[in-house]
């Protein structure tokens, strides 16, 4: 079965902001390489990387009319995601508890990849 986690950044320091410079550089180093391995996951097909949610636009269409907001949808935005694919959801959440983001004030929210309705 596949499925596909979605990571939430939440408060997790980013790279380039004021908070991820104020970590040790020992901690940056170690989340890259916590990310890195974490790729290396078999079953796991890493996502694109997406840009900040800075630099996101929230597309909405209102009574006919197309309408741009600058940012995410929701104010802590999808910062990754990946399709993890796994015997069963139990497998899936101990992959997901891998990610950096789910310890340093994020959050991993996981769906079961389905078709079409």
């Amino acid at each position: 079965m596949k499925f596909v986690l979605l990571i939430y950044q939440g408060t997790t320091p980013l790279p380039e902001t004021e908070e991820w410079k104020a970590l040790p550089e020992e901690e940056q180093k170690r989340i890259y390489i916590d990310y890195a391995e974490f790729n290396k996951t078999p079953g796991l097909t890493a996502g694109l990387p997406l840009g900040l949610p800075n630099a996101a636009r929230t597309i909405q269409v209102q009574n006919g009319k197309t309408v741009v907001k600058q940012g995410p949808y929701l104010p802590e935005g999808v910062g990754g995601y990946c399709v993890f694919e796994a015997e069963n959801i139990d497998a899936a959440i101990a992959v997901a508890a891998r990610i950096p983001a789910a310890r340093l004030g994020g959050a991993i929210e996981i769906r079961p990849a389905d078709k079409y309705w």
